[in-house]
């Protein structure tokens, strides 16, 4: 396929083999979100509401059927996995790069306030063109790619199983994965991903040589925890 038009779309998993449900799940709240923080790569644990979030959302995948679940190798989302596969009886959950946060640069530990008077130009500019404004942040055409080859890894980890497959991840990655499967490349429209906030991808494929069958059943569906939740940052 031509590069420009890669895609973690209906043609890209025609060669799935079988139906499969994916859960792509966010990291419970950490104490980074409690402070109301650009995290990035900052390796921040969960706080005791993020772990109550977790429990949560390990009641609620209980029933899925998941056979495998995967983590970003950070300490928010692998803590969040460890919790979901304690309360889901699954398997311990295995972490892999690919899953990571991106890179926030600049911004990295400051709040939006902070950002505001400490950068007012790049945040005017972030504004507009989100992290591809920021000095040292992740690009866009990074992000995607890093997406592209986040599918392909859960893609053979499902033929590897016959149960649905999950993954706890962060905000930032979890949109690319989302908008791979669309094939967008830009940030703008941001999609809004709470702590612990679930999606699910059912993927049916056809015959041979056909497109597979794609629906997002849930986009940041959050299983009740009984908490208030504190609003994303970005």
């Amino acid at each position: 396929m031509d590069e420009a038009h890669r895609a973690a779309d209906a043609a890209f998993f025609s060669d799935l083999g079988r139906d499969t449900d994916f859960y792509l799940i966010r990291h419970g709240e950490s104490e980074g979100n409690a402070r109301l923080v650009m995290q990035g790569l900052l390796d921040l644990p969960l706080n005791p509401r993020g772990e109550a979030q977790a429990e949560a959302a390990g009641a609620w995948l209980a029933d899925k059927g998941v056979s495998r679940l995967y983590s970003s190798p950070l300490r928010r989302a692998l803590r969040t996995a460890e919790l979901i596969a304690a309360r889901a009886n699954l398997p311990a959950p295995r972490p892999d790069p690919v899953f990571t946060e991106l890179d926030t640069g600049l911004f990295t530990g400051l709040s939006v306030p902070e950002i505001r008077e400490q950068h007012p130009e790049v945040y005017r500019e972030f504004r507009a063109r989100s992290w591809d404004a920021v000095p040292g942040a992740e690009s866009s055409a990074s992000l995607y790619e890093r997406a592209l080859r986040a599918w392909e890894f859960l893609k053979a980890r499902a033929r590897e199983t016959e149960g649905a497959v999950a993954v706890v991840s962060h905000g930032g990655c979890l949109q690319w994965m989302v908008r791979a499967t669309f094939g967008c490349r830009t940030w703008m429209p941001l999609l809004t991903t709470g702590n612990c906030g679930v999606f699910h991808l059912n993927v049916h494929p056809n015959a041979p040589g056909r497109s597979a069958y794609l629906q997002w059943k849930l986009i940041n569906s959050q299983p009740e925890s009984g908490l208030s939740a504190t609003p994303p940052v970005f």
